[in-house]
């Protein structure tokens, strides 16, 4: 809730308060940018930036959780991030088990279902395992979906989806005349969650780098200077009252 200033109070309780701080979007989906610049600017490794952003992470999850988001999609890593050198891919891949394992018991605790984009069948084995324990073990919960894209691409999500739609018309299973934008919707990876309404992406940069570009088509954007460790409760808010005062038309007048 906005106070007298315009500003927003990061420790306001939406549920508390009896206020919406969603603004309505039920959907936000964040490009987590800015790791290796925070870690840089403080003089430290690389690898402590990643780790601080894992900690982001954790935050903002329960942040969107005490307000009320249905659903949080999170750019983690992308089929672009395989070319980083392999000693970072090794840390961030270290810090994904990590993560698995330290926050299961609290996804569960907190009714958070956990969702995968992308191709992580294609991870490390063991990796792959924690995951589908995880999707299994959450499955059920409820209160939000954490939707993680993990060796994720826009491009390739939509040439799978494409493909999968080619395989029904040769099956005799739909007409191309029949084609419409619920079958290719239903192809996608997020296919069952609810529209895109807000993509927030941090450290200043104004591209969507490969991420959600079929979903993005009518969500609002967002970019702040913020970098993805120092990206907080208060920071998340700001993006959901800025997402608030917007008039969305969908394309009308």
């Amino acid at each position: 809730m906005p106070s007298k200033n315009g500003s927003v109070d990061p420790e306001i309780d939406a549920t508390a308060q009896g206020a919406d701080l969603t603004y309505g979007a039920r959907h936000v989906a964040i490009i987590m940018d800015g790791n290796g610049r925070w870690a840089k600017r403080k003089h430290l490794p690389r690898s402590l930036g990643h780790k601080k952003g894992v900690e982001a992470v954790r935050n903002i999850v329960r942040a969107a959780g005490e307000v009320g988001i249905e659903v949080l999609t999170l750019y983690a890593f992308s089929s672009e991030n395989w070319s980083r050198p392999a000693e970072e891919v090794t840390d961030l891949m270290g810090l994904l088990r990590q993560y698995i394992q330290s926050d299961i018991d609290e996804f569960d605790d907190n009714g958070i279902r956990l969702k995968i984009i992308g191709n992580y069948k294609a991870l490390d084995s063991d990796i792959v395992e924690l995951i589908d324990n995880a999707l299994e073990r959450t499955a059920g919960n409820k209160r939000m979906t954490l939707a993680i894209a993990l060796n994720y691409g826009a491009q390739d999500e939509i040439l799978r989806a494409v493909q999968s739609i080619a395989m029904a018309v040769k099956n005799g299973e739909v007409e191309p005349d029949q084609i419409n934008i619920s079958h290719m919707s239903g192809a996608l990876d997020t296919a069952g969650l609810p529209p895109l309404d807000l993509l927030i992406r941090t450290s200043g940069e104004l591209r969507l780098s490969n991420f959600l570009l079929w979903q993005a088509a009518y969500s609002e954007l967002y970019f702040t200077e913020t970098l993805w460790p120092d990206f907080d409760k208060q920071e998340l808010l700001r993006a959901l009252e800025s997402f608030g005062s917007r008039e969305r038309r969908f394309g009308g007048r």
